[in-house]
């Protein structure tokens, strides 16, 4: 590996360190002798979609010289293209204060070359990094550079659509059926499938590139029309669950048993909310399960609709005035009769999560108070504490008792959050909801709760093992970031600063 230091003066003054230091950590280390060095911690030499969320390439680097002054170093990372100069580099860390480590995932890296290094897939990129370290106060700024290879992918689609005679849309490439893509080049949908053919396209309205059956029944990439055009056949009209894995080629059409929910959207209708429909969030892990968490500082009735504004087809009671601790409920499909629950007057003032199932024939509701957790705590390799439940980062308290906050610097790597650091880890946590090891989209964000604990919210899911539940958010670049969590409607927001 090619290395390139950059010189510098440094400025040897003959004086302690100044007591009224800022930080600690300048107090202590000797900052006229440690000269700025970056290295390599470890490195993929030919990135992997497949592996996309795995670290890249992670950066190190000494601490460097304040140069007796005592003030704080900051620190300013910066890639380009070998060859370069650094001209219009891409910074990965802004003039960041005790920060001595970067790291990016191999999906974001690859991103780099190819969208601003100008790399080609599948061949060998030189990448200059360099490490400056700023001193306020000091004119000369100490550099340290190093220069690393990797090769980039071609990433696959983000998109996939069904297409074919068996589809909902038929052959009209305008009309193809989109997949969720639920990881880098993991597609899912299910629903009725008819008798007959089955291919796939990446852009709708286009029939090129598609996604056809080789001889050995994987999907391979078409991109021209005279490529061989191989389809899978659905031979029963049926209500199946397709998967297609583009980076392993495998393809797979399972029947069920039409396991999926009469409604995709359920409402919050009541007093509290002076009778406007309050959209509720389906439970990631059980899609029968919708889920609504508020403080209500008024009684009232209450009933649950199914459409925004439709008075019919809605969840009720099954008898009127029934108490909130009623999991009793049927669906109404016309406006008679119309049973709601109703919280008294001696049960408001207080915060309740409910839960409600719309299983056809097994329909319930559930809602109890909640209590909130008086501190939320930050684990993971991404996290300052690490691992080490004991050790985990606490969050700060605000006004209200349902919401946390925290800046800081968190590393690249997983990222959960308990809520009384249980030691054998089998307590409340607040996991990612949108899957494990995804990455936090920067907004707000619903978050998964689970209690291992508590054998009440363990019964509301009927087809799922809570215990076994660990998805974490997966923090790609290090950096300063801003944490708002609130308990209570069970959100999150991770936003790199």
């Amino acid at each position: 590996m090619k290395k390139y230091i950059f010189s510098l003066v440094w400025i040897l003054l003959g004086c302690f360190v100044f007591s009224a230091c800022t930080d600690q950590d300048y107090e202590q280390l000797d900052k006229g002798s440690d000269h700025l060095t970056l290295t390599v911690g470890e490195k993929v030499n030919s990135l992997n979609e497949m592996d996309h969320a795995g670290n890249a390439i992670v950066l190190n680097w000494t601490t460097g010289n304040n140069v007796g002054t005592g003030n704080k170093i900051y620190y300013r990372l910066e890639l380009a293209k070998a060859g370069t100069k650094s001209a219009q580099p891409y910074t990965a860390l802004t003039d960041e204060a005790q920060v001595y480590t970067w790291s990016i995932n191999e999906e974001n890296l690859n991103n780099l070359i190819l969208d601003k290094f100008g790399g080609v897939a599948g061949q060998p990129t030189d990448i200059d990094a360099r490490i400056s370290a700023i001193v306020p106060g000091v004119d000369a700024v100490q550099t340290d550079s190093l220069t690393f290879q990797v090769t980039p992918y071609q990433p696959v689609t983000t998109t996939l659509y069904l297409l074919g005679d068996a589809t909902p849309g038929g052959w009209s490439a305008d009309n193809a059926t989109a997949m969720a893509r639920t990881d880098n080049g993991i597609f899912t949908w299910e629903g009725m499938l008819k008798a007959g053919n089955v291919k796939f396209i990446t852009t709708l309205g286009k029939f090129l590139p598609s996604y056809n059956k080789d001889d050995k029944g994987l999907a391979e990439l078409r991109t021209t029309d005279d490529q061989p055009d191989g389809q899978w056949q659905i031979t029963e009209d049926h209500y199946y669950k397709v998967m297609a894995n583009l980076l392993t080629g495998e393809v797979t059409f399972t029947q069920e048993e039409g396991n999926k929910p009469a409604y995709d959207y359920l409402y919050f209708v009541g007093d509290m909310t002076n009778w406007s429909f309050v959209n509720m969030t389906r439970d990631p892990l059980d899609s029968f399960l919708f889920r609504y968490g508020g403080y209500f500082d008024q009684g009232g009735k209450f009933k649950f609709g199914t459409s925004e504004g439709n008075w019919q087809n809605m969840y009720k009671a099954t008898h009127d005035d029934a108490p909130y601790t009623d999991t009793s409920m049927q669906l109404v499909s016309g406006y008679d009769p119309d049973y709601k629950w109703n919280l008294t007057d001696g049960d408001k003032g207080k915060a309740y999560k409910i839960c409600v199932d719309i299983r056809t024939g097994k329909e319930r509701m559930m809602m109890r108070e909640f209590t909130p957790y008086s501190m939320i705590y930050m684990v993971g390799d991404a996290a300052p504490g690490g691992w080490d439940l004991g050790n985990a980062t606490a969050m700060k308290a605000t006004d209200s008792p349902y919401i946390f906050t925290w800046t800081g610097t968190l590393n690249a790597g997983e990222l959960k959050f308990s809520c009384d650091k249980r030691s054998d880890w089998m307590g409340a946590w607040l996991m990612c909801a949108n899957g494990n090891d995804m990455e936090p989209t920067g907004q707000t964000e619903k978050a998964l709760f689970v209690d291992k604990s508590d054998d009440y919210l363990k019964a509301e899911y009927k087809d799922v093992d809570i215990s076994g539940i660990d998805q974490k958010w997966k923090v790609t670049t290090s950096g300063t970031y801003k944490i708002t969590l609130n308990q209570l409607e069970e959100t999150v927001s991770i936003v790199k600063q």
